[in-house]
């Protein structure tokens, strides 16, 4: 892929920015040097490997269900400044 100015200018119109004629002479070059190195990446043999979907393997870090002692209603009520007939008592909502 040829990266010249009317490229960039195609790009910035797509993204909707605002560049300088002197931002993009200096993004050429960059932008350039970028895609080489991804282009190395065409080099590298990927003969007998498995597809790597995840590269990172996925564990379920959730923990299990425990049943365990709670708070009684009286208690969670017990320093509660607003409260109604055993329930907290909230603003109004219209």
């Amino acid at each position: 892929m040829e990266i010249n100015k009317e490229l960039i200018q195609k790009v910035v119109k797509n993204a909707r920015l605002e560049l300088t004629e002197q931002e993009i002479k200096e993004f050429i070059p960059q932008i350039k040097e970028v895609l080489n190195a991804f282009s190395k990446l065409k080099e590298a043999s990927s003969n007998n490997l498995e597809p790597s979907f995840q590269p990172i393997e996925v564990k379920n870090i959730t923990r299990d269900d425990k049943i365990s002692s709670c708070l009684t209603q009286d208690q969670a009520l017990q320093n509660a400044e607003h409260k109604k007939e055993g329930f907290f008592k909230g603003p109004k909502t219209i």
